[in-house]
Protein backbone atom coordinates (compact mmCIF):
# COMPACT_ATOMS: atom_id res chain seq x y z
CA UNK A 1 0.00 0.00 0.00
CA UNK A 2 0.87 3.64 -0.30
CA UNK A 3 1.57 3.79 3.55
CA UNK A 4 3.49 7.26 3.09
CA UNK A 5 2.61 8.93 -0.08
CA UNK A 6 -1.03 8.43 1.04
CA UNK A 7 -0.82 9.33 4.86
CA UNK A 8 -3.12 12.28 5.80
CA UNK A 9 -2.85 12.06 9.64
CA UNK A 10 -0.61 15.15 10.76
CA UNK A 11 1.14 16.29 14.16
CA UNK A 12 1.53 20.53 14.73
CA UNK A 13 4.01 21.59 17.02
CA UNK A 14 1.46 23.62 19.50
CA UNK A 15 3.95 26.13 20.62
CA UNK A 16 4.15 24.38 24.45
CA UNK A 17 7.08 21.51 23.66
CA UNK A 18 4.72 19.43 22.39
CA UNK A 19 2.25 18.30 19.56
CA UNK A 20 -1.31 18.30 18.37
CA UNK A 21 -2.60 15.45 16.66
CA UNK A 22 -5.17 14.74 13.86
CA UNK A 23 -6.32 12.18 11.37
CA UNK A 24 -7.42 8.55 11.01
CA UNK A 25 -6.55 4.91 10.85
CA UNK A 26 -8.34 2.43 9.48
CA UNK A 27 -7.96 -1.80 9.80
CA UNK A 28 -6.09 -1.36 12.83
CA UNK A 29 -5.84 -5.11 14.55
CA UNK A 30 -6.98 -4.72 18.26
CA UNK A 31 -7.93 -1.29 17.53
CA UNK A 32 -11.33 -1.33 19.41
CA UNK A 33 -9.86 -2.56 22.89
CA UNK A 34 -6.18 -1.58 22.77
CA UNK A 35 -4.69 0.31 25.64
CA UNK A 36 -1.83 1.42 23.85
CA UNK A 37 -1.30 2.56 20.80
CA UNK A 38 1.18 3.78 18.15
CA UNK A 39 0.22 6.19 15.64
CA UNK A 40 2.09 6.97 12.79
CA UNK A 41 2.12 10.51 11.06
CA UNK A 42 3.71 13.34 9.55
CA UNK A 43 5.11 17.02 10.62
CA UNK A 44 2.93 19.18 9.50
CA UNK A 45 5.27 22.32 9.13
CA UNK A 46 3.29 23.84 6.24
CA UNK A 47 5.78 22.50 3.32
CA UNK A 48 5.32 19.85 0.74
CA UNK A 49 3.47 16.85 2.13
CA UNK A 50 5.63 14.23 0.17
CA UNK A 51 8.87 16.27 2.20
CA UNK A 52 7.34 15.85 5.47
CA UNK A 53 8.96 14.07 8.88
CA UNK A 54 7.46 10.84 9.50
CA UNK A 55 6.76 11.12 13.29
CA UNK A 56 5.54 7.85 16.07
CA UNK A 57 4.12 8.90 19.22
CA UNK A 58 2.76 6.26 22.13
CA UNK A 59 -0.36 6.90 23.24
CA UNK A 60 -3.48 6.18 25.80
CA UNK A 61 -6.32 4.82 24.28
CA UNK A 62 -8.30 7.48 26.77
CA UNK A 63 -6.50 11.04 25.19
CA UNK A 64 -9.00 13.13 25.00
CA UNK A 65 -9.91 13.73 21.28
CA UNK A 66 -9.33 10.26 20.70
CA UNK A 67 -12.13 8.20 19.29
CA UNK A 68 -12.69 4.35 18.40
CA UNK A 69 -14.93 2.27 16.19
CA UNK A 70 -16.88 -0.16 17.36
CA UNK A 71 -15.25 -4.21 15.48
CA UNK A 72 -15.67 -4.36 12.00
CA UNK A 73 -17.43 -7.27 10.76
CA UNK A 74 -14.96 -9.35 8.97
CA UNK A 75 -14.90 -12.98 6.36
CA UNK A 76 -12.58 -13.88 8.75
CA UNK A 77 -10.56 -13.60 11.72
CA UNK A 78 -13.11 -13.28 14.10
CA UNK A 79 -11.17 -13.76 16.89
CA UNK A 80 -8.66 -10.75 16.23
CA UNK A 81 -11.25 -7.77 16.42
CA UNK A 82 -10.29 -5.17 13.91
CA UNK A 83 -11.51 -1.14 13.68
CA UNK A 84 -11.28 2.08 13.24
CA UNK A 85 -9.35 5.43 15.07
CA UNK A 86 -10.47 8.61 14.94
CA UNK A 87 -8.01 11.38 16.57
CA UNK A 88 -8.86 15.04 16.35
CA UNK A 89 -6.96 17.75 18.19
CA UNK A 90 -5.40 15.21 20.44
CA UNK A 91 -2.46 16.41 22.16
CA UNK A 92 0.66 14.83 22.91
CA UNK A 93 3.73 15.95 24.69
CA UNK A 94 7.24 15.30 23.06
CA UNK A 95 7.62 12.31 25.85
CA UNK A 96 5.29 10.45 23.69
CA UNK A 97 7.73 10.70 20.74
CA UNK A 98 9.12 7.41 19.87
CA UNK A 99 13.15 8.20 19.36
CA UNK A 100 12.54 11.61 21.29
CA UNK A 101 13.33 13.20 18.95
CA UNK A 102 11.73 14.69 15.57
CA UNK A 103 14.94 13.31 13.56
CA UNK A 104 14.61 9.62 14.52
CA UNK A 105 14.83 7.61 12.02
CA UNK A 106 10.72 6.78 11.91
CA UNK A 107 10.53 6.08 8.61
CA UNK A 108 13.25 3.33 8.40
CA UNK A 109 11.65 2.27 11.53
CA UNK A 110 7.96 1.71 10.32
CA UNK A 111 10.20 -0.14 7.32
CA UNK A 112 11.20 -2.13 9.72
CA UNK A 113 8.02 -3.09 11.53
CA UNK A 114 6.03 -3.61 7.68
CA UNK A 115 9.32 -6.23 6.65
CA UNK A 116 8.85 -8.09 10.34
CA UNK A 117 5.30 -8.34 10.10
CA UNK A 118 5.41 -9.56 6.76
CA UNK A 119 8.01 -11.93 7.73
CA UNK A 120 5.02 -13.28 10.38
CA UNK A 121 3.15 -14.48 8.13
CA UNK A 122 4.62 -17.90 7.11
CA UNK A 123 4.20 -19.13 10.52
CA UNK A 124 0.47 -18.19 10.41
CA UNK A 125 -0.03 -20.04 7.07
CA UNK A 126 2.01 -22.87 8.58
CA UNK A 127 -0.96 -22.79 10.91
CA UNK A 128 -3.50 -22.78 8.47
CA UNK A 129 -1.94 -25.44 6.29
CA UNK A 130 -0.72 -28.14 8.85
CA UNK A 131 -4.58 -27.85 10.29
CA UNK A 132 -5.81 -28.06 7.27
CA UNK A 133 -3.55 -31.42 6.10
CA UNK A 134 -4.69 -32.90 9.23
CA UNK A 135 -8.48 -32.73 8.91
CA UNK A 136 -7.93 -33.78 5.41
CA UNK A 137 -6.06 -36.84 6.18
CA UNK A 138 -8.37 -37.88 8.87
CA UNK A 139 -11.36 -37.15 6.56
CA UNK A 140 -9.78 -38.68 3.76
CA UNK A 141 -9.36 -42.28 6.32
CA UNK A 142 -12.91 -41.96 6.96
CA UNK A 143 -15.19 -40.95 4.68
CA UNK A 144 -16.12 -43.56 2.12
CA UNK A 145 -17.28 -43.77 -1.34
CA UNK A 146 -17.95 -46.55 -3.95
CA UNK A 147 -17.13 -48.90 -0.92
CA UNK A 148 -13.43 -47.68 -0.37
CA UNK A 149 -12.08 -44.59 2.01
CA UNK A 150 -11.69 -41.42 -0.30
CA UNK A 151 -7.52 -41.12 0.75
CA UNK A 152 -7.37 -44.54 -1.56
CA UNK A 153 -8.50 -42.59 -5.00
CA UNK A 154 -5.17 -40.74 -6.73
CA UNK A 155 -6.99 -37.68 -7.19
CA UNK A 156 -7.24 -37.51 -3.18
CA UNK A 157 -3.68 -38.31 -2.46
CA UNK A 158 -2.44 -35.90 -5.30
CA UNK A 159 -3.99 -32.99 -2.94
CA UNK A 160 -2.95 -34.35 0.11
CA UNK A 161 1.02 -34.92 -1.37
CA UNK A 162 0.65 -31.21 -2.26
CA UNK A 163 -0.73 -29.64 1.14
CA UNK A 164 2.25 -31.87 2.97
CA UNK A 165 5.09 -29.86 0.03
CA UNK A 166 3.12 -26.71 1.29
CA UNK A 167 3.43 -27.52 4.75
CA UNK A 168 7.54 -29.03 4.56
CA UNK A 169 8.21 -25.67 2.61
CA UNK A 170 6.72 -23.25 4.68
CA UNK A 171 8.91 -25.14 7.96
CA UNK A 172 11.57 -24.90 5.96
CA UNK A 173 11.29 -21.11 5.60
CA UNK A 174 10.42 -20.16 9.17
CA UNK A 175 13.86 -22.76 10.43
CA UNK A 176 15.54 -20.14 7.97
CA UNK A 177 14.17 -17.10 9.61
CA UNK A 178 15.12 -18.72 12.88
CA UNK A 179 18.74 -19.43 11.92
CA UNK A 180 19.23 -15.43 10.17
CA UNK A 181 17.98 -14.22 13.62
CA UNK A 182 20.27 -15.94 15.93
CA UNK A 183 22.86 -15.28 13.63
CA UNK A 184 22.11 -11.49 13.81
CA UNK A 185 20.95 -11.02 10.42
CA UNK A 186 18.19 -8.88 9.14
CA UNK A 187 15.68 -10.57 6.10
CA UNK A 188 15.58 -7.53 3.71
CA UNK A 189 12.22 -6.10 2.93
CA UNK A 190 12.09 -7.61 -0.55
CA UNK A 191 13.42 -11.58 1.35
CA UNK A 192 10.41 -10.66 3.69
CA UNK A 193 7.80 -9.94 0.93
CA UNK A 194 9.06 -12.73 -1.06
CA UNK A 195 8.26 -15.14 2.08
CA UNK A 196 4.89 -13.52 3.05
CA UNK A 197 3.61 -14.24 -0.88
CA UNK A 198 4.79 -17.42 -0.58
CA UNK A 199 2.71 -18.47 1.92
CA UNK A 200 -0.41 -16.60 1.49
CA UNK A 201 -0.50 -18.09 -1.49
CA UNK A 202 0.25 -21.46 0.13
CA UNK A 203 -1.80 -20.86 2.56
CA UNK A 204 -5.23 -20.20 0.16
CA UNK A 205 -4.32 -22.93 -1.74
CA UNK A 206 -4.38 -25.45 0.22
CA UNK A 207 -7.76 -23.73 2.07
CA UNK A 208 -9.41 -24.12 -1.12
CA UNK A 209 -8.30 -27.52 -1.72
CA UNK A 210 -9.25 -28.71 1.72
CA UNK A 211 -12.90 -27.43 0.68
CA UNK A 212 -12.60 -29.35 -2.17
CA UNK A 213 -11.72 -32.34 -0.79
CA UNK A 214 -14.51 -32.02 1.84
CA UNK A 215 -17.21 -31.71 -0.54
CA UNK A 216 -20.71 -30.51 0.53
CA UNK A 217 -19.05 -31.23 3.97
CA UNK A 218 -16.73 -28.72 3.27
CA UNK A 219 -18.64 -25.85 2.36
CA UNK A 220 -20.92 -26.42 5.83
CA UNK A 221 -20.07 -24.18 8.86
CA UNK A 222 -19.68 -27.36 11.34
CA UNK A 223 -16.50 -28.33 9.48
CA UNK A 224 -13.48 -26.36 10.55
CA UNK A 225 -11.96 -26.06 6.63
CA UNK A 226 -14.54 -23.08 5.80
CA UNK A 227 -13.70 -21.34 8.37
CA UNK A 228 -9.91 -21.99 7.36
CA UNK A 229 -10.13 -20.70 4.30
CA UNK A 230 -11.80 -17.71 5.23
CA UNK A 231 -9.22 -16.85 7.65
CA UNK A 232 -6.51 -17.33 5.29
CA UNK A 233 -8.02 -15.05 2.05
CA UNK A 234 -6.58 -12.07 4.67
CA UNK A 235 -3.14 -13.38 4.26
CA UNK A 236 -2.75 -11.94 1.04
CA UNK A 237 -4.68 -8.35 1.98
CA UNK A 238 -2.88 -7.42 5.40
CA UNK A 239 0.59 -6.59 5.48
CA UNK A 240 0.30 -5.45 2.42
CA UNK A 241 -1.37 -7.14 -0.74
CA UNK A 242 -0.06 -9.72 -2.85
CA UNK A 243 0.16 -7.14 -5.51
CA UNK A 244 2.26 -4.84 -3.21
CA UNK A 245 4.73 -7.91 -2.56
CA UNK A 246 5.19 -8.57 -6.36
CA UNK A 247 6.39 -5.02 -7.22
CA UNK A 248 8.48 -4.98 -3.92
CA UNK A 249 10.18 -8.51 -5.04
CA UNK A 250 10.51 -7.35 -8.71
CA UNK A 251 12.22 -3.63 -8.14
CA UNK A 252 14.68 -5.19 -5.47
CA UNK A 253 15.40 -7.32 -8.31
CA UNK A 254 15.97 -4.82 -11.39
CA UNK A 255 18.04 -2.97 -8.70
CA UNK A 256 20.36 -5.28 -8.55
Amino acid sequence: SDAFGGMKSTARCDGDCGYVLSGSKTFITNGPYADTIIFICKLDEGNDPRERKVLSFILDGDLPGLTRSKPMRKMGLHSSPTGELFLEDVRAGRERLLGETEDAPARAGAKHTFSQERAGVPAMALGIVSQCLDLCLDYARTRVQFGRPIGEFQLIQLKLARMEVARMNLQNMIFRQIEMAGAGKRMTLAEASAAKLYAAQAAMEVALEAVQLFGGNGYMAEFQVEQLCRDAKVLQIYAGTDEIQVSQIARSLLRG
